[in-house]
């Protein structure tokens, strides 16, 4: 009941709390002050595999989101099972009563970061002799991996429909097929199985990087994918309906360029392609997470703080600060709360992505 209350009454201490922010004045002791609503958008990141006094203290106070693993947080399965523990008996001491958000990316084959299932890449997935059943096992596979070790959320599956052999998104085996009907289908089996376990799924990366050549990765530097609107539409955007009547709790954004719909910004930074493609047009209306906060594709785009400020006035609700540096998640959550104060973030935007975060958070266990 504690949690269902706190999220009902959630866009009312948003306003409240960033009015008394704007005004300096100290918010009430029921309320969360605006550097914990901020942190709630934020994903935190941390080197090694000890997460540092530093991140423990952001979430015994109430001031972030969640955290996501990497391969050089997990030296094997137990080790990573008791990191969980400990960030969640933090978690238990913090005022915000919802559980983290602790992710992680299992897509399969090469792209594990957990020992254990998925064992097949989304590529063999679809080359199997029946495919949805391949899908929906490596989609129960990955939900049944990340709960042993505790965590709620996968970033998973990848919708991206590749378009030439050893391309970006398919030299890793990383895409179901090029038929944007075959992606849509396996990757809804996945969603269903995965968050049948209660481990919610992430469907990656709207618009789509299918048509990315090998030379492009929006992890080192800007990608501008030239592809015409109606293509665009019904080959790379055209998995995701199918995703979303499955459900899908979570859709990350592409850090490429699509000139087709906004030529001035990568698809996470544009409210033309997150709010109106994805959300008005697609019909998304759960949580959209943000690809690396860090990514060489946001280079011309300022500090870590106006790159977070960028993507929540965008639309883009969880931002993703995955450079193994807590304070990185620190200067994101910092702008968000100054961006909220000042009116930058309008309070009612603010209010509406922390709300549908809440809703995921209070039903994962």
């Amino acid at each position: 009941m504690t949690r269902v209350t706190r999220r009902r009454t959630l866009p009312a201490l948003v306003a409240v709390v960033a009015l008394a922010g704007a005004m300096g004045a100290a918010p009430g002791a029921t309320g969360l002050t605006p550097r914990q609503l901020a942190g709630q958008r934020v994903i935190y990141s941390y080197p090694g595999l000890t997460p540092p006094d530093a991140l423990l203290q952001r979430i015994r106070a109430g001031e972030a989101g969640g955290v996501i693993f990497f391969g050089e947080n997990v030296q094997s399965s137990q080790q990573i099972a008791g990191v969980v523990r400990q960030l969640r008996a933090a978690s238990a001491q913090s005022p915000v009563s919802w559980p983290l958000l602790l992710l992680t990316d299992q897509e399969g084959g090469q792209v594990r970061r957990l020992p254990g299932e998925p064992a097949l890449s989304e590529k063999q997935v679809g080359q199997a002799a029946d495919p949805v059943a391949a899908a929906t096992a490596a989609g129960t596979g990955a939900g049944r991996t990340l709960t042993a070790a505790g965590m709620n959320v996968n970033l998973a599956p990848v919708l991206d429909v590749y378009r030439q052999a050893g391309d970006f998104i398919d030299r890793y085996g990383r895409s179901y097929s090029n038929d944007p009907a075959v992606a849509g289908r396996l990757g809804a089996a996945a969603v269903t199985a995965q968050q049948a376990t209660g481990v919610a799924a992430t469907a990656k990366h709207f618009p789509g990087l299918g048509s990315a050549p090998a030379s492009a990765n929006t992890d080192v530097a800007p990608v501008t994918l030239n592809v015409p609107l109606p293509e665009l539409r019904a080959k790379d955007e055209a998995p995701y309906p199918t995703a979303i009547r499955a459900a899908v709790d979570l859709v990350m954004l592409s850090w490429a360029v699509y000139p087709a719909l906004d030529a001035g910004r990568p698809a996470g930074l544009s409210p033309v392609v997150v709010r109106q493609e994805l959300r008005q047009r697609t019909g998304f209306s759960g949580v959209t997470i943000t690809d690396a906060l860090e990514a060489g594709a946001l280079n011309g785009y300022g500090t870590t703080g106006n790159r977070a400020v960028l993507a929540a006035g965008a639309g883009t609700d969880l931002i993703l600060a995955s450079a193994r540096d807590v304070a990185q998640g620190d200067s994101a959550a910092d702008a968000l709360a100054a961006a909220l104060g000042n009116g930058t973030l309008p309070s009612a935007d603010f209010t509406a992505s922390v709300d549908r975060i809440s809703a995921l958070r209070s039903r994962l266990p």
